[in-house]
């Protein structure tokens, strides 16, 4: 009796694995083909340079406030209080450049994620339509270096599907 349960409950496995169909795609690869993609990567890198530039510009400020500062110290044209003032406002000067850097990195993170999000629920909805149509029952990604999939057969790959849906090439 036990061994044909165990027998009966195996049998019932193997026949549900079987009627699974799996496939896979590279996401990368349909990424890569698409316009809105590259759109966004002009954005990011436009907001990038412009929120760079504005760093710069308050790095050089600071850099000849500094210099200035160092000459008056060594020319003997200042007091020790006066430098002692300008070296705290050259600090909170230098801190106020960090945080900016700070906040530039997360500007730019949310700005990704905002033109991204749209883009990557595009692609979701056209991978859950092609699963559907075909009949798959799961669908891994197996982009170099991001997949989960240590063995494929190509045969079971829905890229190109999935870019026709998306229609791109």
């Amino acid at each position: 009796m036990k061994y044909a349960l165990t027998a009966t409950f195996g049998l019932m496995l193997t026949l549900t694995a079987q009627a699974q169909k799996f496939g896979f795609v590279n996401s990368g690869s349909i990424l890569e083909g698409m316009p809105q993609v590259k759109e966004a990567e002009s954005n990011l890198e436009a907001l990038g340079k412009q929120l760079q530039a504005k760093g710069e510009k308050m790095m050089q400020d600071f850099q000849l406030k500094y210099q200035e500062l160092e000459r008056k110290v060594q020319a003997g044209e200042i007091t020790p209080k006066a430098q002692e003032t300008e070296t705290a406002t050259l600090e909170a000067e230098r801190n106020k450049i960090l945080a900016y850097d700070q906040d530039m990195q997360k500007q730019l993170g949310d700005k990704r994620e905002s033109l991204l999000a749209p883009i990557l629920e595009q692609v979701k909805t056209a991978i859950d339509a092609v699963a559907k149509e075909n009949g798959y029952t799961y669908i891994f990604d197996g982009s170099p270096g991001v997949g989960v999939i240590l063995y494929a057969d190509e045969s079971t790959n829905i890229t190109a599907l999935v870019k026709a849906k998306l229609g791109i090439q």
